[in-house]
């Protein structure tokens, strides 16, 4: 496996380190409550977007199209999470 292909898979894996901002807010006694499922859909919205954005940093060459990747993906990454969180569209789905 190339060096660049190795470190472009530790993308994906943050997903993790970053869930643990919320736990450690949840333990210390804060006012955010999630379930295992809130966090198992942060997980995989997480794992997922930092997958897709591993797989357009080593396919995509032109960094115009990189950035308008990336970006784009962010930009719908933040619409879902903010439609879970609170329902900003009023879909099925919404959160409270």
């Amino acid at each position: 496996m190339k060096e660049r292909t190795k470190k472009l898979m530790i993308i994906p894996f943050a997903a993790p380190g970053l869930l643990l901002i919320p736990l450690l807010a949840m333990l210390a006694g804060g006012e955010m409550v999630w379930s295992a499922f809130d966090f198992l859909v942060a997980g995989i919205l997480l794992f997922g977007a930092g997958s897709l954005i591993a797989l357009i940093l080593a396919r995509v060459e032109k960094p115009k199209y990189r950035i308008l990747l990336i970006a784009l993906l962010l930009i719908i990454l933040f619409l879902v999470w903010a439609e879970l969180a609170v329902g900003i569209f009023g879909t099925p789905v919404a959160g409270s």
